[in-house]
């Protein structure tokens, strides 16, 4: 077995969180602790269409501030909508940026702020790169339990000419301020509910598992598995139990904690690549390639994986590891079944340009890096393989 090194943490977290049911009402507090006036809420169509995003402006108005609105992100952030959002960014003298939505929204707004700061194009910025410049501060207010990019370095943004879904991470991209209000995803649809909810759970077993993990990321990462292993399943078939959606919520906001520092690994490499070429959702994909990915790395870290079991409660005390990898296998496989995740073939997604693009999306998912941060690190056809595996 490979020896996998326990590294010291690095651990950078905004500055300020407002945690709990209805503390978006308070976000206007937040701006002169941060020493701006004039922010502009970067959000999406639905968010504006449906009112929802009444719930961040209301109190904005009643405090007197004046918010602009961008409203034009898109499920997968591109570097066009990118460029066009740090264009009214600069233009309109705001000062700041209030991320408000699922993930997308969140990125997009941590993406405008570097081309507000350093110009040029997006993937002048994608890891390995440096961001050179910091943007403009940034407010996280998630609308979905998953992403955690509210307490994160990370964006993930689109090359529309290159159709790579690119990683770019940087310290100065983890907020300012985050606002973690679980009522705002009462009204999640259970498609989101589910795909976020996975999206979580991974970024918290790769966090555990990852050759970069340390204790910190390990302490966030254990207490995540166990909130969302035993609330997603009811947070899917009950929305409007608020106590699931509180626990899907902070085990959210603490598995971001966890992979912000230990960083992900494979699921993850992988699954961009698929939402990148086939428009599937990112925690879908996830979900997707979660239990062939996971019995593809137990041989190298058995014990990692055995305490991820345990930690999310499915387990014997008296369980070798062996037995808890298999626990975990066959639960992960049953989370699928009960969300109703289908397989890239049951999605829609055609088989033959699916098999020829796998070459590719296999080169795509190297160089994000994060495979190399998976217990075991796979070669090109090992991902291929895998790839091939889940189709159908």
């Amino acid at each position: 077995m490979p020896s996998i090194e326990v590294m010291s943490a690095s651990l950078v977290l905004p500055r300020h969180t407002l945690v709990g049911g209805g503390s978006v009402t308070r976000i206007a507090t937040l701006l002169p602790t941060l020493g701006v006036k004039r922010p502009l809420v970067v959000t999406d169509p639905f968010m504006r269409d449906s009112g929802m995003v009444r719930a961040l402006l209301d109190p904005l108005e009643s405090a007197g501030v004046e918010a602009g609105v961008f409203a034009d992100t898109v499920s997968d952030p591109t570097d066009q909508v990118i460029e066009q959002g740090a264009s009214i960014l600069t233009s309109g003298g705001y000062d700041s940026m209030i991320g408000f939505g699922g993930g997308s929204p969140i990125d997009t707004a941590k993406a405008m702020g570097i081309l507000a700061a350093n110009g040029g194009k997006m993937r002048d910025y994608k890891v390995p790169n440096p961001i050179p410049k910091a943007g403009p501060p940034v407010i996280a207010v998630p609308t979905t339990a998953g992403t955690g990019s509210e307490v994160t370095r990370f964006t993930v943004i689109s090359d529309v000419e290159t159709d790579e879904k690119m990683l770019i991470a940087g310290p100065s991209l983890v907020p300012a301020a985050a606002i973690v209000d679980f009522e705002l995803t009462m009204k999640l649809p259970r498609r989101l509910t589910a795909d976020t909810g996975v999206d979580a759970l991974v970024h918290a077993v790769e966090a555990y598992v990852s050759r970069k993990k340390n204790p910190v990321a390990a302490t966030f990462a254990k207490d995540a598995m166990g909130r969302i292993a035993q609330h997603l399943r009811t947070a899917y078939r009950e929305p409007d139990n608020r106590e699931a959606r509180e626990q899907m919520m902070l085990g959210a906001t603490n598995a971001g904690i966890a992979f912000s520092t230990a960083s992900v690994a494979l699921v993850h490499g992988m699954s961009r690549p698929i939402g990148a070429h086939f428009h599937v959702h990112h925690g879908l994909s996830n979900a997707m390639l979660f239990p062939a990915v996971t019995e593809f790395s137990i041989p190298a870290d058995r014990a990692g994986y055995a305490d991820c079991a345990r930690a999310m409660g499915i387990v014997e005390a008296s369980d070798t590891d062996d037995i808890a990898v298999g626990k975990l296998l066959d639960e992960l496989r049953a989370l699928n079944d009960d969300l109703d995740v289908p397989t890239p073939k049951a999605y829609g997604i055609a088989e033959a340009k699916y098999r020829e693009l796998m070459p590719l999306m296999a080169d795509q998912a190297l160089a994000s890096g994060s495979p190399n941060n998976n217990p075991r690190v796979p070669s090109k056809p090992e991902i291929i393989g895998i790839f091939e595996q889940i189709f159908a």
